[in-house]
């Protein structure tokens, strides 16, 4: 049986897009949660996670009215994968249903473990040169969290040269100026940057 899911961060968005499109796919039920994106507690994806069995999919709008972070995202998946039921973005080139599919989300899976490597490298490397020069400090300002999984989408589009700059912010769906800031925050040379000819 297909479950939909759908999320809304404040009660004055809608949620019909979502929810048309999730029953065109073929859900039978569809959960429906007010959230924001940040917040841990969902219990209305708690309930939709209990209420799954073998031989189930979940179907998602976008990847992100799911998981809270690409790591959260991949913890979620990975348990939904091991209780055999699968899961399916109408937006995005997942779906855990497929041979393709599942790889794609295990390329995912390997991102998120490469960043987190990343970020602790760099953590470690950017405190001890810190201590040398003297200073004691933690996350430096202008970029939480969150937004490191997307700071390395865009430095990986961006670098592979294919998208313009526009297109690669429209896809990760932030501003130019927000992109600009990711690739300065992770040291990539805008300069390089030669935009595919159309």
């Amino acid at each position: 049986m297909k479950l939909g899911y759908a999320r809304v961060s404040t009660k004055e968005q809608s949620f019909n897009l979502q929810v048309d499109a999730l029953r065109k796919a073929g859900c039978k039920k569809v959960y429906e949660e007010i959230v924001s994106g940040v917040w841990a507690e969902r219990p209305v994806l708690e309930e939709l996670l209990k209420n799954v069995r073998s031989g189930d999919v979940v179907v998602i709008w976008k990847l992100d009215r799911l998981g809270r972070s690409l790591k959260h995202l991949v913890e979620l998946v990975s348990d939904l994968m091991q209780r055999k039921v699968g899961l399916k973005s109408l937006n995005d080139p997942i779906d855990t249903t497929t041979a393709q599919g599942r790889l794609i989300f295990n390329i995912f899976a390997s991102l998120a473990e490469f960043e987190r490597d990343l970020i602790r490298e760099r953590t470690q490397a950017g405190l001890s040169a810190a201590r040398a020069r003297g200073r004691v400090g933690g996350r430096p300002k202008g970029l939480p969290q969150k937004a490191e999984p997307i700071a390395c989408a865009a430095e990986t589009l961006y670098i592979e040269g294919k998208l313009s700059v526009q297109e690669i912010a429209d896809k990760l769906g932030i501003a130019k100026s927000t992109l600009y800031s990711y690739l300065r925050h992770r040291g990539v040379k805008i300069g390089a940057y030669h935009k595919r000819p159309h």
